[in-house]
């Protein structure tokens, strides 16, 4: 008996698929329906982890089976290649960051081989290619002259670790999104921004367009993001000038008990403050140094200066003094608010702990009686922010809250001091990056000319080599030829921008990119981009939410707008796989995280070989910091590859977290051991041709309803959002029909002249079903069966209905209303020959022995009961 090689058939199988191409798509095939596939492209890191193995597989199943299912089926793969852990690594080990990106990608591309995914490498992109980043350059610039980018002096959130900005997005719990264990600061820096907020609004419209198709919770994290909020927003005057300061509220019914204003740290009257009050910078610079999300925070102490400046409230004349506090964003509204301390949490907890004044303008409704119950403010422990009836509110005391917020906002309207307006938290994308390894800017700074974009013609602006690393500022100030440029509008000299683009940018396209790789013209054309848009099943990570995903939605609409495609959003689409988790092993003396094989089980208790300590053992995330995770080459060399995509697809559905076991890798590879067997020691028994189903025994029946139940069971497994789990394990369950039938019936030599002919097809059928999940073996095998092609070729079997369903039937047996035996009968058994049968059955010849008999009830298919006394 031939042995299951899986070395050598993976190898030799993935030799052939790549020199017959059989991977590659066209653009559109006569009489097929385009498909678009697609996996969230990796950085270059060095090697795939369990979460990328996971996370293809998912979309080569997906791209398999809708090939299998007549699709012109799309499934590319590139690299988001720019970024700093290559420069990084280019300070750390004196190589160009080029060096490092190539040979990483390089040895990803082979493991992602290994894994014998349906890639069409022919479309393959990296961004860090000029002929890609040559079409960020080209879309900066159409959007700079589509009034879509403008560069300003602002407040940013700098990293001192990376050296660089990050967008509000990329900061999470006040640290850097690439590594959790820096702050993030303020700085004041000129940067060039996106004007993201010009698609607010349509980009929580479009939540409607794509709602049955994305995960409720990442449009939920969007919705928050962008933050819509309906206000108005009111002018306070400054005392003894003619300076205004406008404020945005939600709460205009509040207006009346403003009892002191706050701006934040940043707002730009801080200046102007500091310069009578220098004694308070040392605070102010305190708060800007703070972690935005922090400052914000519930619970969280607030903190803050006295200005010395009053304001006047214009609704009742009143004199409130102006603050400034951590508390207030400049990035959200105008950067100043209208305190209201009876009725908002953060202003309650500032007032009482700068003693401020506090005043009560709404007073709550007794739920039973529905009378106003008045509040003291002496007695208020919380403020209170519910609705409920106005109160020292001039005009309007008594009517309801809710009707309140209408009628003052209609009066401040009519009075001139201020206006109903929609206020985001969404803020500009700031896309400045002061880093090499990143799209060149295309902008070039002139005396003469002022900010001039580079020509067409001279795209794209190449990364110079003449580089320092020293990991000290930007490393682009350093290459003089790439500063020093002529202006190309005047002759003159000027200097080129040296700050790079924010890599998230690169991304924000690439899908479409891969529809035209090699397109010299434009990013895309319009026709192709129209044919494949948008991707029908996008897959990655929930991280991405706000980022990623909201940046590409953005660029889409932008690209929409440009004239390049005609559809509203990049992913019609969304798999958020689940994490892949493993045994992380901490040993407290040393506070390092173990290697799992520097450990050892004792009593369900783990300790480190070394030293015998017992160990802090947690399974969570699989991390390089951690120790935890598992090197795919292992498992392929140990294992085969298709044991490990069987096992990521079988051990949990796509959207829950994986938990790493290799045990379960182990068993992958068993069921895989009996597929092979199946086929390869029971060649005797295969026969081909068409099966006559009115020549089948009883036996082969019960073989072609499993089959057609499984056929039906595995397609609406994966149509059903994807799960694998449940096509996988009603393979297995036909494989032990298989194998029952082959034990009982052809091993002893009952067969018909249809059963040889039963257990082939179904064999087959199996073989076809499994290819999406384990490829390898399944075209192996393939061959074996005498068939040719691939199966990646070939076309997903179909079930019939009325095979699904069995001849038989259970029958219960009631005397006197209690079941007393159970028939297996034929569907078209008669009336009479069921009672027959049911007055046969010694359970119920037990019960009804010396009784009359009353009534018989018997309905056919379903029930028999007899009434005895």
């Amino acid at each position: 008996m031939r042995e299951y090689m899986f070395n050598e058939i993976e190898k030799n199988l993935q030799k052939i698929w790549d020199d017959k191409k059989i991977f590659e798509t066209k653009n559109k095939v006569e009489g097929k329906e385009n498909y678009y596939v697609l996996e969230m492209l990796p950085f270059p890191s060095g090697k795939l982890h369990m979460g990328h193995v996971r996370n293809y597989t998912m979309g080569d199943v997906i791209a398999r089976y809708k090939t299998m299912k007549g699709y012109n089926v799309l499934h590319p793969m590139g690299w988001d290649s720019f970024g700093l852990p290559a420069e990084n690594a280019a300070i750390q080990n004196g190589a160009h960051p080029a060096e490092w990106t190539v040979k990483n990608i390089e040895y990803m591309k082979g493991q992602l081989k290994m894994l014998g995914f349906s890639y069409d490498w022919d479309r393959e992109i990296a961004s860090y290619k000029p002929d890609y980043y040559k079409w960020n350059q080209w879309i900066f610039k159409k959007m700079y002259e589509n009034d879509l980018i403008y560069r300003k002096k602002s407040t940013v959130n700098w990293c001192p670790k990376c050296d660089t900005v990050l967008a509000n997005e990329q900061v999470e719990d006040g640290k850097c999104w690439r590594h959790g264990d820096t702050d993030v600061i303020q700085k004041e820096l000129t940067q060039w921004f996106f004007k993201i907020t010009k698609y607010a609004d349509e980009l929580l419209k479009g939540h409607e367009e794509i709602k049955e198709g994305w995960p409720e919770k990442v449009i939920t994290m969007q919705k928050n993001w962008i933050g819509k909020s309906f206000g108005t927003e009111i002018s306070f005057n400054l005392e003894g000038s003619d300076e205004k300061l406008p404020m945005f509220t939600t709460r205009i019914d509040t207006v009346f008990g403003v009892t002191y204003c706050v701006i934040a740290p940043e707002h730009p009257m801080v200046a102007d403050i500091l310069s009578e009050k220098p004694e308070i910078k040392d605070a102010i610079e305190a708060m800007k140094n703070e972690d935005m999300i922090a400052r914000t925070a519930e619970g969280k102490e607030k903190n803050g200066v006295f200005t010395g400046r009053y304001l006047v409230n214009p609704i009742n004349s009143e004199r409130v003094e102006l603050w400034i506090a951590d508390y207030v964003l400049m990035n959200y509204g105008t950067g100043a608010v209208m305190a209201v301390p009876a009725h908002d949490e953060r202003d309650f907890a500032f007032a009482k702990k700068y003693d401020l004044p506090m005043r009560v303008v709404i007073n709550p409704i007794e739920k039973k009686t529905k009378k106003e119950i008045k509040i003291e403010v002496q007695d208020m422990e919380n403020p209170f922010i519910g609705k409920g009836i106005m109160t020292n509110s001039d005009r309007f005391d008594g009517i309801s809250s809710k009707e309140a917020l209408t009628k003052v906002a209609e009066y401040i309207e009519e009075l001139g001091f201020g206006e109903r307006t929609v206020k985001y938290r969404l803020k500009d994308w700031g896309v400045s990056r002061q880093r090499y390894w990143g799209t060149p800017i295309p902008a070039i700074y002139c005396d003469k000319c002022g900010i001039v974009m580079e020509s067409d013609e001279n795209l794209p602006i190449k990364l110079p080599m003449d580089i320092e690393f020293s990991g000290n500022g930007n490393p682009l100030e350093t290459s003089e030829e790439f500063k020093n440029v002529t202006c190309p509008t005047c002759g003159g000299p000027a200097e080129r921008e040296t700050d790079t683009m924010d890599t998230f940018v690169d991304s924000s396209w690439y899908y479409l990119r891969y529809c035209d790789p090699k397109n010299t013209d434009l990013p895309i054309d319009k026709d192709i981009a129209d044919n494949w848009s948008p991707v029908d099943q996008y897959i990655g990570g929930v991280e991405h939410a706000v980022m990623h995903l909201l940046y590409s939605r953005f660029f889409h609409k932008v690209l929409r707008d440009m004239g390049l495609l005609s559809t509203n959003e990049p992913f019609k689409r969304l798999l958020t796989q689940g994490m892949v988790l493993g045994p992380s092993y901490y040993e407290k003396s040393t506070g390092k995280y173990l290697y799992p094989n520097e450990t050892e089980t004792k009593n369900e208790k783990s300790y480190s070989k070394a030293t015998g300590e017992e160990l802090v053992m947690k399974v969570e995330k699989m991390s390089k910091s951690k120790n935890n995770g598992v090197d795919p080459l292992h498992m392929i060399t140990e294992y085969g590859a298709d044991a490990a995509r069987l096992f990521t697809m079988f051990a949990a559905p796509p959207e829950k977290e994986l938990e790493w076991n290799e045990n379960g890798l182990a068993g992958a590879s068993r069921f895989l051991n009996r597929v092979w067997r199946m086929v390869v020691e029971n060649k005797k028994y295969f026969e081909t041709g068409s099966i006559d189903l009115e020549a089948v025994s009883k036996a082969d029946k019960n073989v072609i309803r499993k089959l057609h139940q499984t056929i039906k069971k595995v397609t609406a497994s994966i149509e059903d959002n994807y799960h694998f789990n449940t096509s996988i394990a009603a393979n297995m369950e036909l494989i032990n029909e298989l194998q029952d039938f082959k034990a009982n019936i052809l091993e002893k030599g009952e067969i018909t002249s249809e059963s040889k002919k039963v257990f082939t097809e179904t064999v087959r059928t199996m073989i076809i079903m499994l290819s999406p999940f384990v490829p390898h073996i399944t075209d192996e095998l393939w061959t074996v069966l005498g068939e040719t092609g691939h199966l990646f070729e070939m076309t997903w079997p179909t079930h019939v209905e009325e095979l699904t369903i069995s001849d038989d039937v259970q029958i219960g047996v009631q005397v006197n209303g209690k079941l007393r035996a159970t028939l297996d009968v034929s569907r078209s058994i008669t009336k009479e020959e069921l009672e027959a049968l049911a007055l046969m059955a010694p359970n119920v010849v037990k019960f009804i022995g010396g009784k009359t008999i009353v009534k018989k009830i018997v309905v056919p298919g379903r029930i028999v009961n007899i009434v005895v006394k």
